[in-house]
């Protein structure tokens, strides 16, 4: 669907191909973006070879360009007839459908002026609601942070803008502080304000508001995932019925075949497991219990060790506030049911809920977890499960859900198991990831997910034996947690693969809840002066525009991006080795503090280890920084 004279055309297809630039672009701030959606064919412009940036888009031409950037939106009130949009109009169905769906409203008297050109105001809260943001309290006050002129943005308009503000998609050339709220949007406005919702990162990120740039160089992280398969069971997240989670027993004489993956699982292997139950009236008061499985389908009897086992409820772990950093050398600082149960196993903890071995004998089962999930009105509570073990035969295994005031038996496990549906609430369906699309639904994970542990011994290149420090005042990063679409410009995808996964979940298990990063910089300095280096975590804004920079937010937003234990070993500045387990917190586009900061003389080599599981209830990407600071 064209705009009225050939204005933008939004869809949802990716698949770049060759266009020729616009004959009118070649010096406009916004080049690049227009170009990447000229490229996508997510623009066009007009006959002549121009785009016309500075022209205005109409609020007729805005619904049509709504409608297609998100087509999948939901229908959300009755049509209306308004007076000045006749049946005739060419813009007549896009502009009810878009009502429809909540894009728009009217103006007094049934009208909706549709050839009146569009305020910045209204086109960024149409957008930024299109993304279906979460509501911001506050507004207002929130505003106030980021313009010079935020008391002039309408009433109407203040929850949507401070929502698309804070998710960093608002673009104000040439004075990122000034909204102009009023001003008329033109069309290079609307395509700069549309790479943004749409993840296309070609807007200079000066103009994107509450950006803050970091020059740096950021680098792909060395190593690799290792071998070791996961059961990997965070799907459905919220369990609202009874039945099975994730199992990879045989389908064979089961009721719901599709339920079963049919993996065994040999060696050593991991257990991840990440499910939350709510009640929002009293008659929801439940107790849910989870209950591990394990089944020997051979002939000779299996010892299955655990070796390491730990489980939270967020009511053990609740989400409470921290500051950014907390010395945890007690371990007593924890924040959600994820972070306690990571920082647990990282110690090597082995809970004693959890048997230190299982002998299964042939062609039996036993219970390896029956573990409780209450719940109270009007309140939620999740679990938190992670375990390394070792079979020294192939075993098959599940995890299954079941409302019960009392610990379910095997043999009532086994009954759900064999007669059982998966358990619903299903999650959302992932999109497929080649080619991207808009929006992109990643899902959660539910299957045998492969790798558990990511080391790296970071250095210059593959044949050095250690990592030269960056010139005084640089510094340079090193991905982590990366997934598709969201590389920091590396290109380096680090999901586990899964091996096994119902087709409603996730392709990748995104974020690598529960694998362990052991990371270790051998620091050199090469330099004849006396240098001061730190060693940070940090969690910059989602970004491909390039890998000599990263991206921050100031004013800081509340949106926890990482929550979890991080261990650091190093030898200091007197020469003692070292070790503390330090509590991070980090906010969306946050820089984060040293984790360790190290003197070190002319030729001196010092070796700093950070390790750490990552953490459920944290959003990729982070960085590992090695920063000179003098």
């Amino acid at each position: 669907m064209l705009f009225r004279n050939s204005l933008l055309v939004v869809s949802l297809c990716f698949l770049p191909s060759p266009v020729l630039a616009f004959s009118d672009t070649q010096s406009y701030w916004g080049k690049d973006c227009i170009q990447q959606l000229g490229e996508r064919k997510l623009l066009t412009g007009y006959p002549d070879g121009s785009f016309r940036p500075n022209s205005t888009v109409t609020r007729a031409e805005a619904a049509v360009l709504m409608l297609n950037a998100f087509p999948n939106a939901a229908i959300k009130r009755d049509s209306v007839i308004f007076k000045d949009v006749p049946n005739n109009y060419w813009g007549y169905k896009a502009i009810n459908t878009a009502y429809q769906k909540g894009f728009f409203s009217g103006y007094p008297g049934n009208l909706f002026q549709p050839n009146l050109a569009i305020p910045r105001a209204q086109i960024i809260g149409v957008v930024a609601g299109g993304k279906n943001y979460s509501s911001v309290s506050n507004s207002a006050q929130i505003l106030q942070r980021y313009f010079e002129d935020a008391n002039l943005i309408p009433n109407y308009a203040q929850n949507s803008i401070a929502a698309g503000t804070i998710n960093s998609i608002v673009v104000n050339y040439p004075d990122v502080k000034k909204l102009k709220p009023q001003d008329t949007a033109t069309r290079g406005e609307v395509a700069a304000l549309m790479c943004r919702a749409l993840n296309i990162y070609a807007v200079p990120p000066q103009y994107i508001a509450g950006v803050e740039v970091q020059p740096q160089e950021v680098r792909a992280l060395p190593g690799k995932l290792d071998s070791i398969p996961t059961f990997n069971s965070n799907s459905p997240e919220l369990v609202d019925t009874d039945g099975i989670l994730l199992s990879t027993f045989s389908p064979v004489g089961k009721k719901s075949q599709e339920a079963h993956l049919n993996y065994p699982f040999q060696g050593r292997f991991d257990v991840f497991s990440h499910h939350i139950v709510r009640a929002e009236t009293t008659s929801q008061n439940r107790t849910v219990y989870q209950g591990i499985i394990v089944y020997n389908p051979g002939k000779e009897a299996v010892t299955l060790q655990v070796l390491q086992a730990a489980s939270y409820l967020s009511q053990e772990a609740p989400f409470i506030n921290l500051p950014d950093m907390v010395d945890n050398a007690q371990s007593t600082v924890y924040a959600g049911p994820g972070s306690r149960t990571m920082n647990d196993v990282l110690r090597g903890v082995k809970q004693k809920i959890f048997p230190d071995k299982l002998v299964i004998k042939p062609g039996e089962s036993q219970i390896l977890a029956n573990l409780p999930i209450g719940v109270q009105a009007p309140f939620s509570n999740g679990r938190t499960v992670m375990m390394r073990l070792n079979s020294d035969r192939p075993i098959f295994m599940a995890n299954l859900a079941m409302r019960s005031q009392t610990p379910p038996t095997l043999t009532q496990w086994l009954q759900l198991l064999d007669t059982g549906n998966l358990a619903g609430k299903r999650d959302p369906i992932p999109t497929p990831l080649d080619p991207p699309r808009e929006p992109t639904v990643f899902s959660r994970v539910a299957g045998v997910s492969q790798g558990t542990k990511w080391e790296a011994r970071i250095t210059d290149n593959p044949n050095a034996p250690h990592l030269s420090l960056p010139q005084p005042g640089k510094a340079f990063s090193y991905a982590l947690g990366t997934v598709h679409l969201i590389t920091l410009s590396t290109g380096q995808i680090q999901s586990a693969e899964m091996l096994k996964r119902y087709n409603d979940t996730a392709y990748f298990a995104h974020s690598n809840y529960g694998v362990e990063y052991n990371l270790t910089l051998p620091l050199y300095n090469s330099s004849n002066q006396n240098r001061t280096i730190s060693v940070s975590i940090q969690t910059p804004v989602k970004d491909e525009g390039g890998t000599d920079r990263l991206l921050f937010l100031k004013p800081q937003v509340e949106q926890i991006f990482f929550r979890g234990t991080v261990r650091v070993r190093y030898t200091d500045d007197n020469r003692g080795e070292k070790t503390r387990y330090i509590h991070l917190v980090q906010r969306r586009g946050q820089p984060g503090e040293a984790l360790v900061r190290l003197n070190l003389a002319p030729g001196e080599k010092r070796q700093v280890q950070v390790d750490f599981l990552y953490p459920p209830d944290s959003t990729p990407p982070q960085v590992l920084t090695v920063k000179t600071e003098g």
